[in-house]
């Protein structure tokens, strides 16, 4: 071991474990990247929330060179530590990033770190217990460097300019062992990297001394560099995540939106050509209860029919209807409220909600809704619209008692 190694126990942590996330607010592959949102959350908040559920982390910041990434740090729980714009250029290395970060949290908090966390925001499937793992690597003295890395049993090619060809580089193109017969290989993650702090400071760089290995599923590994990174990260989020909803304490206000989220999206039309819809008496019970608790509900609906106006006049609920910007109005609303939109729960169904899901904390989509924006939800509803759904994302934040809709 080249550096002394902290030491946990079961009971306590006793040591200051750092876990610092680079976000550069410039990125050529996907403009705004660290901000781009997977299953309704930036992928900045995501990574912090991983590092907030690891037990053994004491303190998480963001280095950043950008206002939006540091707003959006600090609503999910994390410290913003700004970049200076010498190391956040795109040759600027993350271990330059790390090393500000470490000064700057010392400095402020007066703290030695003991161990420190490099963690990247383009790997959206990190979990805690992956960020715990690399952090026992270090606090056990099994090692002074540690890097998540996944299972790999490819062969792997490299073309040569001469007579030869490809040639095998993990393996002998002759011999073309059993996977069962072949050593274990591993892939790097790029998602989690932890090392003894002392060491870092000494080397400046994330591998020194001994290295662990924290082994991963590899179905979760994905690095976002590109669109279509992100298009298949937004796809998996459904199948990979967690199930999630919130609670009282995460929501200041809820906005609903009307057609296929309190309706089932059906218009009914008599011979006079009148329309009529279909709500749901238990939407109207889970209403009330957040209105009882203090919660202000706000109806957003671009749908001009005056049965939108006659219903929230009903709930005894404001409304915004007729509306072509509904994020436009949603910000305006959370403005004059004096509301963060980061704590506000958004309830819709369909594509022209998406706007909106990209400005609140808690984009949730009902059962019944587009694909598209059940990809886009942090949480998804059991009900389809108009059977119950807004009753049963009131028991989410009241008490189970309201999760059965009442027919």
């Amino acid at each position: 071991m080249t550096a002394t190694t902290p030491t946990t126990t079961a009971a306590t942590t006793t040591v200051t474990v750092l876990a610092v996330i680079p976000a550069r607010g410039g990125s050529k592959g996907v403009p705004a990247k660290n901000l781009a949102p997977v299953a309704g959350s930036p992928l900045v908040s995501r990574a912090v929330r991983a590092c907030l559920g690891a037990r053994l982390v004491t303190d998480v910041v963001v280095s950043t060179d950008d206002a939006e990434i540091a707003a959006a740090a600090r609503a999910a729980g994390a410290e913003a530590i700004h970049r200076p714009a010498a190391i956040a250029g795109d040759t600027a290395t993350s271990e330059s990033a790390v090393l500000h970060a470490m000064d700057a949290f010392e400095a402020t908090h007066g703290r030695r770190v003991d161990v420190i966390l490099l963690v990247q925001c383009t790997s959206p499937f990190l979990t805690p217990a992956e960020v715990n793992g690399a952090v026992e690597k270090i606090t056990s003295g099994e090692a002074d460097t540690a890097l998540t890395v996944a299972p790999s049993h490819g062969f792997l090619w490299r073309e040569t300019a001469d007579a030869t060809g490809a040639h095998g580089v993990n393996h002998d193109k002759a011999h073309r062992p059993r996977r069962q017969d072949r050593h274990p290989e591993y892939l790097e993650t790029g998602a989690v990297y932890a090392m003894a702090a002392d060491g870092f400071r000494t080397h400046g760089h994330r591998f020194f001394g001994t290295t662990g290995l924290v082994v991963t599923d590899p179905a979760r590994v994905l690095e976002i560099d590109d669109p279509h990174d992100l298009a298949r990260a937004r796809a998996l989020a459904p199948l990979l995540d967690a199930a999630t909803t919130p609670v009282r304490a995460d929501v200041d206000a809820v906005v609903l939106d009307f057609d296929g989220t309190q309706t089932d999206d059906r218009v009914h039309i008599d011979a006079a050509g009148t329309e009529f819809v279909s709500v749901h008496r238990g939407d109207g019970l889970g209403i009330a209860a957040l209105r009882r608790a203090g919660l202000p509900v706000l109806i957003l609906s671009t749908e001009q029919n005056p049965v939108v106006a006659a219903r929230a006049r009903k709930l005894k609920i404001p409304v915004l209807h007729g509306i072509d910007r509904k994020d436009l109005a949603l910000k305006q609303w959370c403005e004059e409220e004096g509301v963060d939109p980061q704590r506000v729960l958004y309830a819709g169904n369909d594509v022209n909600d998406l706007p909106c899901f990209h400005l609140v904390g808690w984009p949730v989509a009902v059962a019944s809704a587009h694909d598209s924006v059940r990809a886009a939800a942090r949480a998804v509803t059991h009900t389809p619209g108009g059977a119950g759904a807004v009753r049963e994302i009131a028991g989410w934040l009241l008490g189970p008692e309201l999760h059965t809709p009442n027919s």
